[in-house]
């Protein structure tokens, strides 16, 4: 279930005070603003996610270019020094 513990009967108890404490006219208006505040809150978390991503990123490609310049011995190389 989405709500977690919630049931229906939770929810519809939910509901039932929701329309008696703000009324039948301003439901559809917050139903909209809690719509809008959780798809920026999906957003915005969506972002940070991907921002995560891409310094990862950004530090495995130092990484590896650090990894090129470094001169490698050889074997023989290794067996004089």
């Amino acid at each position: 279930m989405p709500f977690g513990n919630i049931g229906i009967g939770g929810l519809i108890l939910i509901l039932i005070i929701a329309l008696i404490i703000f009324g039948p006219s301003k439901l559809p208006e917050l139903g909209r603003a809690f719509g809008r505040t959780l798809s920026e809150f999906k957003s915005a978390t969506r972002g940070m996610i991907d921002g995560d991503k891409e310094e990862k990123n950004k530090d495995e490609a130092i990484e590896a270019a650090a990894s090129e310049q470094k001169p490698r011995l050889t074997a023989v190389e290794s067996n004089k020094g």
